[in-house]
């Protein structure tokens, strides 16, 4: 009869204050209360997590390739800026190599959504700089590996204007 009480009340925690809801739930697994944890949440907290963990990882790899694509695109705008681009494609490798080294598992899924990442980092790249989406390589411009090579930048894409030479 207790287990239903317990369960409502860690119910109404999880509603009305997360993070504590969160504490009595860490306690109560590391003292061997299974019995009174709010399985329910705690299950679909941990779905979160791991759909989080996979957005993130996609989140990241759009902006480092939008970064790379406006270094090797964006013509008017390169002398100025490619400093700041080159800062922040180092700083999206970095957070994908941490992000790889704590869920290791996420390697085959950032394979997976290579080619769908960089269509999105294309429409990304060509918004931000109102250059036509047709500037930009239809075929990622490097593999996988080379994208998160802290040493590999594009080559300067010199005639790209879709002009006869």
């Amino acid at each position: 009869m207790v287990k239903p009480i317990i369960q409502s009340a860690t119910q109404t925690l999880y509603d009305e204050d997360y993070y504590l809801w969160l504490m009595t739930t860490i306690n109560q697994l590391r003292t061997g209360q299974f019995s009174s944890v709010d399985l329910d949440n705690l299950l679909e907290e941990l779905e979160t997590m791991g759909r989080r963990e996979k957005r993130t990882i996609e989140s990241l790899l759009i902006k480092l390739l939008e970064h790379l694509l406006k270094l090797k695109c964006w013509d008017k705008e390169r002398e100025r800026n490619q400093g700041h681009w080159k800062g922040e494609i180092r700083t999206f490798r970095r957070e994908i190599k941490k992000a790889l080294k704590d869920s290791p598992s996420l390697k085959p899924y950032i394979l997976e959504i290579f080619d769908e990442c960089y269509q999105d980092a294309k429409i990304e790249a060509s918004d931000r700089s109102q250059l036509a989406i047709d500037i930009f390589p239809s075929i990622p411009i490097g593999s996988l590996e080379q994208i998160l090579d802290e040493n590999w930048f594009p080559e300067y894409n010199h005639n790209h204007h879709g002009k006869p030479d």
